[in-house]
């Protein structure tokens, strides 16, 4: 995997509507968390991360300009023509409570219209929640051997709706002020070039695991999941955990994962030095869902060009709900 590069990105979240605002107020620790119209079962107002858009669409519409506007800034950055770069769209997963009734066919009309042309004819979607950034990397990696002069990785991704933050106060899931052990919902567009043989973060390794220990489960977490895909993307990489500068990851502010982090960690680090910096973009967004693995790649990608990441080897990881794991080992070049 050596030769596939993250040469530039894209974002609309909601404290900037482009990666280089993005990146900059998440550095500078800003967040842009209001009270939503939602109330939990407790009675409190559900804080929410609402991206600013400059019209107040709403549903799939709403999706689409995120995505779109992600979109813009990866086509600007490219040397191909839009229409010759396959498109591989992260999107939430489907059995999701307040999933938009067939967002697939229209989230793809709608960007046609938005972006003013077609997108190439491999364009895809996949439906895996937030470790579907990783699955779609492979499929990347996969045009640019065929000869494909750039692929995009982009997801799109919303909590906002009434019926998923519904589902999710019912089940503690959501951060208010009756209850420390959740998250604040978010949304966002994201997207990341990738070309071959350019500067940018050299992805060297990629792996999957699967966690029997849900967060539903009950059962005593020991990682094994996490521990799995950390350990196939280092092999893959041929780096052991010790070469690994910095993590950028999904974790949102839930207990149990940031215990998977930490469990992961102690289980692959040696000790040979102080643990590695732990980045989590979702301190500043929400949570983002779809979205969140082309935005860890994005301030990754960020860093390395402003020269403010703690050292060149970046590890990203992401959990879903349902036991998938993926992590990935890049590398800054140039």
């Amino acid at each position: 995997m050596s030769g596939v590069m993250v040469r530039a990105c894209g974002m609309r979240t909601a404290i900037g509507l482009s990666a280089p605002a993005t990146c900059a107020a998440l550095r500078a620790r800003l967040d842009n968390f209001a009270e939503t119209r939602f109330i939990s079962r407790d009675g409190d107002w559900i804080l929410g991360a609402e991206v600013p858009l400059e019209t107040p669409w709403r549903g799939v519409a709403r999706l689409t300009h995120m995505l779109a506007g992600a979109l813009q800034e990866c086509f600007a950055a490219a040397s191909a023509a839009p229409e010759d770069l396959p498109v591989l769209v992260c999107l939430p997963e489907t059995d999701r409570p307040g999933r938009f009734e067939g967002l697939e066919t229209r989230l793809w009309a709608g960007l046609r219209e938005v972006l003013g042309h077609g997108l190439h004819p491999e364009s895809r979607s996949y439906s895996y929640g937030q470790v579907g950034g990783v699955v779609a990397l492979g499929d990347a990696k996969v045009h640019l051997e065929r000869g494909a002069s750039g692929v995009i990785v982009a997801g799109t991704d919303s909590f906002l709706v009434a019926d998923t933050l519904r589902t999710l106060s019912r089940k503690d899931r959501l951060l208010t002020e009756s209850n420390s052990n959740g998250f604040i919902a978010g949304e966002a567009g994201a997207a990341v070039l990738l070309t071959q043989g350019a500067n940018g973060l050299c992805l060297r390794g990629v792996g999957f695991g699967a966690e029997a220990a849900t967060i539903t489960s009950g059962e005593p977490l020991r990682a094994e999941g996490m521990v799995k895909a950390m350990g196939d993307a280092l092999g893959q990489a041929g780096l052991t955990y010790e070469d690994i500068s910095y993590r950028i990851s999904d974790l949102s502010g839930e207990q149990y994962y940031f215990k998977e982090a930490a469990l992961a960690q102690a289980r692959l680090w040696r000790g040979k030095r102080d643990p590695e910096e732990l980045w989590h973009p979702c301190d500043g967004i929400g949570q983002t869902g779809a979205a969140i693995v082309p935005i860890c790649l994005g301030v990754g990608l960020m860093a390395h060009r402003k020269e403010y990441a703690p050292g060149p080897v970046v590890m990203v990881h992401a959990s879903h709900d349902d036991g998938r794991r993926a992590a990935m080992v890049l590398e800054g070049v140039g």
